[in-house]
């Protein structure tokens, strides 16, 4: 008898492991419709019916068409964080810091210019509707904290102006981006060098 209560909490955790293992899965295949198509014209019925999923499976596991998004947004750049940081942990010294990151952050241009499309679409959708807020300033704070990361790598012992360069940063990665889908896109040294020369400045 003294043993039930733990293994009913052993049963619930496996069953919330499985339901959060059911989301990420809908949530990655998700986020490939919604770099397709994008925020503003991405359904519900058009994520289910390219997922393969009933309208049912999204509302069982998502309350509406936002919580969908924001988990999805959550999902990437968490995973974007985990490759920026395992880049900055191979490093050691200033000039290998600022390598590895610029390195990481072409790759993800070139890789993942959809994705990152998407997170500013988000963002910008967070300024206007309460909904997106909250998730996006989380986000934000973690980007923050790579930068972070990085001054620390570096050799930095004052983080006073993180948030700015960050902010410097993200400017910059965005205007990268943003002209991917130009005549004229980078390569993937072009894009490093631009980062190299923009991190040398304050890291």
């Amino acid at each position: 008898m003294t043993d039930l209560p733990e293994k009913l909490q052993q049963r619930h955790a496996r069953k919330n492991a499985k339901r959060d293992e059911k989301k990420r899965l809908i949530a990655e295949s998700a986020i490939t419709v919604l770099k397709e198509l994008g925020y503003a014209n991405t359904s519900l019925r058009d994520i289910a019916e390219k997922c393969g999923l009933s309208l049912g499976m999204l509302h069982y596991y998502f309350e509406d068409r936002s919580d969908l998004i924001i988990y999805c947004a959550s999902v990437y750049k968490q995973e974007f964080a985990r490759n920026i940081i395992d880049a900055l942990s191979k490093a050691q010294g200033r000039d290998q810091v600022i390598e590895a990151f610029a390195q990481a952050l072409a790759s993800s241009i070139i890789d993942e210019r959809r994705s990152h499309s998407l997170w500013y679409d988000i963002r910008t959708q967070a300024m206007f509707d309460e909904t997106f807020r909250a998730a996006a300033i989380e986000i934000e704070n973690m980007l923050i904290a790579i930068v972070r990361t990085a001054f620390e790598k570096a050799g930095h012992t004052s983080f006073e102006e993180v948030e700015i360069h960050y902010a410097l940063m993200d400017g910059v990665f965005r205007y990268l981006m943003q002209n991917q889908t130009g005549a004229a896109p980078k390569s993937h040294d072009e894009l490093a060098a631009t980062f190299k020369m923009l991190l040398e400045r304050f890291l």
